[in-house]
């Protein structure tokens, strides 16, 4: 038997095989054992794994694309909102500090409470006039020294200012009637409500004031003022003539402030105050204080300068009333704005105002965010902040003293309400009581020293 060798070449991915055959019959017969042509249905079947993985993966990604394409115009709204609220500190760099740009608005914030504190001392001179323009020319100092430095960090001189322009503020001529024995007296209780009604009008005006002419020998006039349009707007003050008529809501008189909620001596704002026959309030959409004599019916205006309006900065978080940017006060020597600005950081500002000439005599900056007080009262030039506490209690919680310029966030004089918001809380002078609307209920306390 012939013995043939057969030479196969394969072109796939194996090499040469040598096979060896046999006649048989006239031909010749090989057998040739392989897998070379057998179907890989392992291979097969992890390839199609892998293209269902690849199907699903492919499906998660479009919907993580579906669902970004709406998402994205949501994040590019927020983040247009947040560079606009971060818009005032664009003067903060990288490392939290201040640059130069803003050196030469210093000096002159410096050489503005320089001139406030010379002028005081010329008119009368004191040793705290005198320390208080040291502290000032060595600030002059360290500000020159800072145009040589290439990083610095300028929020602790502003709140150094601040500290100084307050005491600047209280060395300015005061009449001597205004420097109240009772400063040093703080606070020491609040009673329950003594008196507790709905407003007039009806239940649904949940914003706006009351109280009693808070001018020291005013005759008894009591008042109540409800916003009535969107709880934003007013143009009416409703006025008693005594305590009885008040009570029984009967024999009142709907002065007229303006002759529309859109005027431009209409009201804005819960934050009304009556003074000797005037009442005062923020002017409609404007950063300016209005005063309407009921008398003469005439009317005043005065600007505050970087003031925030239009629920800038409000009071409170928690169950606020809107519109509350401005807040008038008054005790019994002067009416007293409490509003917030961007220099100050939001922090209340308190005014001053002449209630005569209706013109800013003094200003003083707190170190108390705005948006963290539920509502303010001022007492013998004493600035008082209430918070929440439940929807049946109320804090009183801080105080700032004009005539010292100290502050403090350790009191705790707590008192009743009826409902969870306060548009508005005013002290009386007259009679010693606070005067609080609340969500259309009108209370009042007594209050104690």
């Amino acid at each position: 038997m012939l013995s043939y060798l057969l030479v196969l070449t394969v072109t796939a991915t194996v090499q040469t095989q040598r096979i060896t055959g046999e006649q048989k019959d006239g031909s010749c017969v090989c057998e040739l054992s392989s897998s070379l042509w057998a179907f890989p249905t392992e291979k097969f079947e992890g390839v199609a794994k892998q293209v269902q993985t690849c199907e699903n993966n492919l499906e998660k990604f479009q919907t993580k694309v579906k669902n970004r394409n709406v998402q994205l115009p949501k994040m590019e709204r927020a983040l247009k909102d947040i560079t606009a609220r971060l818009k005032p500190f664009e003067y903060l760099n990288t490392n939290g500090l201040y640059n130069a740009l803003h050196l030469q608005q210093l000096m002159k914030e410096v050489d503005e409470i320089y001139y406030t504190a010379s002028d005081a001392h010329k008119k009368s001179p004191s040793k705290e006039t005198n320390d208080l323009l040291k502290e000032l020319t060595n600030a002059k100092k360290e500000i020159q020294k800072m145009y040589k430095s290439d990083v610095f960090n300028l929020e602790t001189m502003k709140t150094r200012l601040r500290d100084l322009n307050n005491r600047a503020q209280t060395c300015k001529t005061i009449p001597e009637d205004f420097r109240s024995t009772c400063h040093q007296r703080i606070m020491s209780n609040i009673s329950s409500p003594v008196v507790t009604k709905l407003n007039s009008i009806h239940s649904s005006y949940i914003s706006g004031a009351w109280g009693r002419d808070a001018k020291l020998n005013s005759k008894e006039l009591y008042w109540e003022h409800c916003l009535v349009s969107g709880n934003k707007h007013g143009n009416t003050i409703r006025v008693y003539n005594s305590y009885e008529d008040f009570m029984a809501s009967k024999n009142y008189k709907d002065e007229y402030i303006a002759s529309s909620y859109s005027h431009t001596n209409a009201v804005q704002g819960s934050g009304t105050i009556l003074y000797d026959n005037t009442v005062y309030y923020q002017c409609y959409s404007t950063a300016e204080i209005c005063s309407f004599n009921i008398a003469t019916k005439a009317t005043k205006r005065v600007k505050l300068d970087d003031a925030g309006i239009n629920n800038k900065f409000p009071f409170c978080y928690y169950s606020c009333r809107d519109w509350t940017d401005i807040d008038l006060e008054a005790d019994q020597d002067a009416v007293w704005v409490i509003y917030a600005t961007e220099e100050n950081h939001g922090n209340i500002v308190l005014s001053r105002l002449d209630p005569l000439e209706l013109n800013i005599t003094h200003t003083w900056k707190t170190h108390l965010f705005k948006r963290s007080v539920t509502s303010t009262f001022m007492v013998c030039g004493v600035l008082y902040a209430t918070r929440f506490v439940s929807t049946y209690q109320e804090e009183v919680f801080y105080a700032f003293d004009t005539t010292t310029g100290q502050e403090i966030n350790t009191l705790s004089l707590p008192f009743e309400k009826v409902s969870a918001g306060i548009a508005n809380l005013n002290y009386n002078p007259v009679d010693r009581r606070l005067y609080m609307y609340n969500d259309g209920y009108l209370l009042a306390y007594n209050t104690f020293n």
